[in-house]
């Protein structure tokens, strides 16, 4: 039986904080210390999503072959696991009538791409998209990325199973288990635009993107009217 552990509260741990900075005020510093009890709640939350998460039952068995293309040739779901036995697919918007692909998926993919090593360590992952690979792999080229692995949903059954059965053009994170030979779903995120709350884009949480943390903890925030972009002019 899993011992329980009994937590400080997070205003005490807030009150052990020892950081100060130059010139702040006695104000600055007790709604920076109340900010930070809120922080440590923040992770505890967290923790304990993923700990929900991580105790899911099975879920269901993925009963079809599921049909990819690579640059090396057609390959099976099964064969997206590699040497790991958790696969994490993220299928990204770049269907046949995009002439580019999305931006924010692309923005999310960069930060993937320099971290692919030590991700696999632990797991394997996959780009998904439905354009042909033809295409996956020319855009793969234009952002110079050469860790990431792009496959294309050619016939659309893997985008409709797990991703939108009417097969539109939207972004899917799903996990997949394999066990015993079984290859089992696990989680994909669902957070979808009737959830989003008002004012704000619909978003996972917490974010798969670090570009949106980093903007968090500046007073400009995320804004509203701003997105990431595929391409930077200067001037």
């Amino acid at each position: 039986m899993a011992t329980q552990t009994t937590l400080i509260p997070a205003t005490e741990l807030a009150a052990r904080n020892r950081a100060r900075f130059p010139n702040e005020s006695a104000e600055y510093r007790q709604a920076r210390n109340a900010l930070l009890a809120e922080e440590i709640e923040l992770r505890r939350h967290l923790e304990r999503v993923a700990e929900m998460r991580r105790r899911l039952p099975p879920g269901g068995e993925v009963a079809k072959t599921y049909r990819f293309e690579s640059e090396y040739g057609a390959v099976t779901l099964a064969d997206l696991f590699g040497e790991r036995d958790t696969l994490i697919v993220y299928s990204y918007m770049f269907g046949p009538q995009r002439e580019k692909p999305c931006p924010m998926c692309t923005s999310l993919m960069a930060a993937w791409e320099g971290k692919l090593p030590d991700i696999e360590q632990r797991v394997s992952l996959a780009m998904v998209a439905r354009s042909p690979i033809e295409r996956l792999l020319a855009a793969k080229m234009a952002r110079g990325w050469t860790q990431l692995k792009v496959y294309s949903d050619s016939d659309g059954d893997f985008t409709r199973d797990y991703v939108s059965a009417g097969d539109e053009d939207v972004p899917g994170y799903t996990v997949f288990t394999r066990k015993d030979g079984t290859i089992r779903h696990f989680w994909s995120a669902e957070i979808s635009n009737e959830m989003a709350d008002p004012g704000q884009d619909p978003r996972d949480a917490p974010d798969p993107d670090p570009l949106w943390t980093l903007l968090d903890t500046t007073p400009e925030g995320r804004g509203g009217d701003w997105y990431p972009k595929l391409e930077y002019r200067n001037g």
